[in-house]
């Protein structure tokens, strides 16, 4: 098989697949591009000679594309690269790998991309995210806040309402939920109740604990949990907040009243008994016999005649 037989065997293999497939020069110029990306843009391999690869119809594109294809001229000499194009079909999205070819003084001297369209996968992955989303609406408009924890206290998934109500930026990297505890001695026991139903495995009673937010408010929270076991191992621990601080602050208060009360009715009832003494006291010198006569009778004192 002579050379020239060779190059017609690639060249059709690259013209039959699926996939499109180009080569452009380091300055972004295309030198050759099979039926397969022709067909997608809807122009011949004429019109498409030596334009500009990869036109973009956002800014926001451009940069991150010219950001990637800076990998193209240092090691590894290989990129890959999203690209949203308009096409006869309407906005399509092409994933791209790229691949430099080098001359002999190691400088690139064109590129190879092989593009697949991903559109319908874009859009299952947009349709999942909505739905998530709706459910987490759904999930979240009850009066319970949910969160899952490693063994080590990491959390894994927290509720966008948790993170509104500790102060929590988006996307700010995990974090352990004990940092957001305060020095009051009842968040101990809770802990201990956490490091029980890890170990047990089994699900302990409902407890509260006081936390303080990177916002600088503190709150209250009841706390449900169930340990995630597998294999005989809790490997997670799944949870749900619900938001107290006014019932404790109202508890408090309610408390403090009564402490009030109780304090007030034990003054009046002190005044009451010393009142009662004072009155005592009057009646008896009142009646008390100054002289007797010799039938028993007794005189009335002369301050009160």
């Amino acid at each position: 098989m002579n050379m020239e037989t060779t190059d017609t065997m690639y060249r059709d293999l690259v013209e039959r697949q699926q996939d499109l497939i180009v080569r452009f020069s380091p300055e972004g110029r295309l030198l050759f591009v099979n039926t397969a990306y022709c067909d997608t843009l809807g122009r011949s391999k004429e019109e498409l000679a030596g334009s500009v690869f990869m036109p973009v119809t956002s800014e926001r594109y451009s940069d991150v594309i010219a950001t990637q294809m800076t990998k193209l001229f240092r090691p590894p000499f290989a990129c890959m690269v999203e690209q949203w194009i308009q096409t006869p079909k309407g906005m399509r999205c092409i994933s791209w790998s790229a691949k430099s070819l080098l001359d002999s003084d190691k400088k690139v001297e064109s590129i190879v991309a092989i593009g697949r369209d991903i559109t319908r996968f874009k859009q299952d992955q947009k349709a999942l995210r909505k739905r998530d989303e709706e459910l987490m609406l759904v999930v979240e408009s009850g009066r319970q806040m949910y969160y899952t924890h490693t063994p080590d206290h990491v959390m894994i998934f927290v509720s966008p309402r948790i993170r509104t109500l500790l102060g929590c930026k988006p996307h700010a990297g995990k974090k352990v939920w004990t940092d957001y505890l305060t020095d009051n001695p009842v968040n101990a026991q809770g802990l201990e109740r956490t490091l029980r139903a890890i170990s047990s495995g089994r699900r302990e009673p409902p407890y509260r604990l006081e936390m303080k937010g990177r916002n600088g408010y503190t709150v209250w929270v009841e706390v449900n949990e169930i340990p995630v076991v597998r294999h005989g191992k809790t490997v997670a621990i799944a949870g749900s907040l619900e938001d107290i601080t006014e019932k404790v602050h109202v508890d408090v208060g309610l408390a403090e009243a009564e402490d009030l009360l109780k304090i007030s009715a034990a003054r009046r009832k002190e005044d009451h008994a010393s009142a009662s003494r004072s009155h005592f006291g009057f009646f008896k010198s009142l009646f008390s016999r100054e002289t007797d006569d010799d039938e028993g009778h007794f005189e009335i004192p002369k301050n009160l005649k």
